[in-house]
């Protein structure tokens, strides 16, 4: 049976947006981290939406992801060569800060308060690296957000969890692929057990229930190419 507290929803509109609110109760908009859409937009969505859907957001790439990754093409702003030495990685630049700005602001007009920091895989453990998170989350102002923390990649599952303790941060994980490190809150990103063109067998569904946390807040979003129509399913298993 579903328990309360749990959502279960994809990671973007799958599908219309009226369709998508009469069926999920939960959407982790995708386009804050390419570009982050313009205030009528968002404004619009969250007037079309009942009052008690949620939105989760993801940071924008500026935050995360240095200029070389190939999502970038997706950015509509022309970044200087000096910028394009500044931005990634959290590090602390005010170009870095200005990103942040904007997707607080987001978070704001959606009436978010989750906001998912997904790593790439070249965002390794290294000491620098470890240092610029401690920077980026000990300065930036995040009253009322739960920063959502996706590391991809070879971070040791005790050195997460020493980081998510000192900076209060919620590990986010593929139950399937990895064990959450964080107490209380479960947020889980379906990608597929194969990859992005995975479909979920039922008996995966039924697996993914026993990844429940006790009383804890729960959030199940699927990020599959038949993300839709397994969300669906698996809305169906947890009644």
């Amino acid at each position: 049976m579903k328990k309360t507290g749990e959502k279960i929803g994809c990671c973007g509109f799958a599908a219309s947006r009226s369709a998508y609110f009469k069926t999920f109760g939960v959407v982790e908009v995708q386009q804050t981290f390419y570009q982050p859409p313009k205030q009528d937009t968002l404004k619009r969505w969250r007037d079309e939406a009942p009052a008690d859907f949620e939105f989760t957001l993801k940071a924008w790439q500026l935050i995360t992801h240095e200029a070389s990754s190939p999502t970038y093409r997706r950015l509509r702003q022309r970044l200087s060569e000096q910028q394009k030495q500044q931005v990634g990685a959290f590090r602390y630049t005010g170009i870095v800060r200005q990103a942040w700005e904007t997707t607080l602001h987001v978070a704001r007009v959606l009436k978010a308060d989750k906001i998912i920091f997904q790593c790439p895989p070249s965002f390794k453990p290294t000491d620098e690296n470890k240092d610029r998170m401690r920077k980026f989350f000990s300065h930036i102002d995040r009253t009322n957000i739960t920063a959502i923390w996706e590391p991809r990649g070879k971070w040791r599952n005790e050195l997460v969890a020493e980081l998510c303790r000192e900076l209060d941060l919620v590990h986010c994980v593929d139950p399937f692929k990895a064990e959450c490190m964080t107490d209380g809150l479960r947020y889980y990103r379906l990608h597929g057990t194969t990859g992005y063109r995975h479909t979920y067998s039922d008996q995966e569904l039924h697996d993914l229930t026993g990844h429940r946390a006790g009383k804890a807040a729960m959030y199940f979003l699927f990020n599959n190419m038949t993300m839709y129509s397994d969300a669906k399913r698996f809305q169906n298993i947890s009644k």
